[in-house]
């Protein structure tokens, strides 16, 4: 692909031939390489090389047109822009899109994220080691049907007609190994674990063995719970998928579109237990995909959404920010039209509690490690979720798997009902998280 430099300067001279003043383009590029095994074989191997870029144009009446392409040679922008300006004509004339305030100003300085990749070959024989030792830790382990290892350089790029130009570069490796089990008389279990890192030597294999295999042998041994109201333990990946589920809460774009529990007018408000609070922050240092601009070229940054339960920001592209009179935060992706998303969320108690739990003293708690069914079974203009969790009955640290049950709840309700945060937290894919304790919740055994 050629330099940002480069694209920026096919896109003035295209600009200028076509008579186009305003314009923004936003383009990545992501060179991955990924392997899949099965009993002891090769599955599938894939390379590769997939690019994106998105072309806007203003016309004089201040209508947006956009348009996407592949083709970022001197030809193939020019074109792009041609197809944007034409149509410009039928873009919306209601709270149009704009440049970003903030397109030029300085962004972080984060380093060199950025690492050769390994063979293909090496990444095959990395997997077949991890399955082949997931394989026989147990005899009632089965198969891992699902399992992945890749490496991926992503490359992305903004530059406007303003004199905008970003660019960056990173790189990452990750892993995921999911098992079954078979046994005689008995349902079959299932247990997972994932790792991301910059790439494959820094990347926690061992970890990711350990975790799927530890887990897998605790499911053997289950039991059916009975209906009622518990104290729930969520684990930091179960939490931050509860969490994300209900976004809605603060992304600026929902909240003008109506489609929030939120309004306009609720920054300020008690929303959660004041021993919980949130940031979104692109930069968190171990944010393994930071980035440091977003769609409309803003500088990422960390944004206090929560602060000791109080709904402290919301999260903007430049337009729900101008609406809204406030300042963009990072979080704009473009496209057809301009979205709102979070980046990497960092969860951390607020106010300290005055008492501490331990799952090693906690008697008759449910620990729910992993969420499913987040697509159907969240209903986040009503703020219900009604999900069939993977987790396990804790008694004085004993655990006892738990046999098909649902949670069920109220977001609003289960973040007033949080009566401790954890000090020692989890890195995962989405964000850092501690567990998160929560009083009376329902779950149903199926």
């Amino acid at each position: 692909m050629p330099t940002v430099t480069e694209i920026a300067s096919y896109a003035a001279s295209g600009a200028k031939d076509l008579g186009i003043t305003k314009y923004d383009i936003y383009g990545s590029s992501v060179d991955e390489n990924s392997v899949q095994v099965d009993h002891g074989e090769p599955k599938q191997v894939k390379a590769s090389n997939r690019a994106s870029v998105i072309v806007r144009v203003w016309n004089a009446d201040n209508t947006i047109g956009v348009t996407s392409t592949t083709d970022v040679d001197p030809k193939g922008i020019q074109l792009a822009l041609q197809m944007a300006s034409e149509a410009s004509a039928f873009g919306p004339k209601e709270n149009v899109p704009d440049f970003s305030p903030e397109a030029t100003a300085d962004i972080a300085e984060v380093g060199d994220r950025t690492a050769p990749q390994t063979d293909v070959a090496n990444l095959i024989t990395t997997l077949l080691d991890a399955e082949k030792q997931l394989l026989g830790a147990h005899e009632a382990i089965a198969g891992v049907p699902y399992n992945g290892l890749s490496q991926r350089d992503v490359d992305k790029f903004y530059l406007n007609s303003e004199g905008a130009l970003r660019h960056e570069q990173g790189s990452y490796a990750t892993l995921y190994l999911y098992s079954k089990t078979e046994q005689e008389g008995r349902k079959p279990r299932s247990a997972g674990a994932y790792r991301v890192s910059r790439s494959l030597d820094q990347l926690d294999v061992d970890g990711c063995l350990q975790e799927a295999t530890e887990k897998t042998i605790s499911h053997l041994d289950y039991e059916k719970v009975k209906t009622g109201k518990y104290r729930v333990v969520f684990s930091p990946e179960a939490f931050l998928s509860l969490w994300g589920a209900f976004g809605n809460l603060f992304n600026a774009q929902s909240i003008l579109d109506k489609q929030s529990l939120s309004t306009p007018d609720s920054i300020g408000e008690m929303i959660a237990s004041p021993l919980l609070s949130v940031c979104d922050d692109a930069l968190h240092a171990d944010n393994v995909a930071i980035s440091t601009f977003d769609g409309e070229g803003t500088p990422t940054r960390r944004i206090p959404i929560l602060t000791e339960g109080v709904l402290t920001s919301f999260i903007h592209s430049a337009g729900t920010a101008k609406r809204l009179h406030t300042q963009p935060t990072g979080n704009a992706n473009i496209g057809a039209k301009v979205s709102v998303s979070p980046n990497f969320y960092h969860i951390f108690p607020g106010k300290a509690a005055t008492e501490t739990y331990s799952l090693d003293t906690a008697e008759n708690v449910i620990l729910v490690d992993d969420l499913s069914a987040l697509h159907a079974g969240v209903n986040s203009l009503q703020g219900s979720f009604s999900l069939p969790f993977d987790g396990w009955l804790v008694n004085r640290g004993d655990r006892r798997s738990i046999d098909s049950a649902v949670i069920a709840g109220d977001i609003r309700e289960v973040l007033k009902s949080i009566f401790f945060v954890e000090s020692e937290f989890e890195i995962t894919p989405g964000g850092i998280c501690p567990r998160v304790w929560v009083d009376d919740m329902s779950i149903t055994c199926e």
